[in-house]
């Protein structure tokens, strides 16, 4: 899935920003967040802090990696490339699920974890947490992802 450090200590003021993060994009682009809905989401500087570019692209990814959100300068105010594996390009209404997973990361950095990817697009998705990451490990399947790095 998506490159998160390993967080021990969990940090509760962050796991409750981006429940509601992901609740405030629900209520705004839900309940059915598609293609066009996701693109204007990535647009829209109240819910992504830095501007965001998709790739289909599997270059930079890790083996079982369905997206990976790459910094295009030095700074997070030059923007992200957000690539995709391109077995998703013909499956656009799953983008979204792939992509909220990276948001977290982009909008809060390194102290993001999984966990937090996972409350923040379940919420976004207006889906309990186990059927997020169901989701997500089906996605990952199918390019081999059962390790889910």
């Amino acid at each position: 899935m998506a490159r998160y450090a390993q967080s021990v200590r969990r940090q509760p003021a962050l796991s409750d920003l981006v429940a509601a993060e992901g609740s405030e994009i629900y209520a705004r682009f839900g309940p059915a967040l598609g293609w066009d809905q996701l693109l204007n989401l990535l647009r829209d500087r109240a819910f992504v802090r830095f501007p965001c570019e998709l790739r289909f692209n599997a270059d930079p990814l890790l083996p079982g990696e369905f997206a990976h959100a790459a910094r295009k300068g030095q700074k997070p105010e030059d923007g992200y490339t957000i690539f995709i594996h391109p077995a998703y390009e013909q499956q656009l209404q799953w983008v979204p699920y792939l992509v909220l997973h990276q948001l977290v990361l982009i909008n809060h950095g390194d102290t993001a974890t999984a966990d937090d990817a996972e409350t923040f697009g379940s919420r976004a998705l207006g889906l309990s947490k186990d059927e997020y990451y169901r989701a997500l490990c089906e996605l990952s399947g199918q390019i081999g992802g059962d390790d889910l790095i």
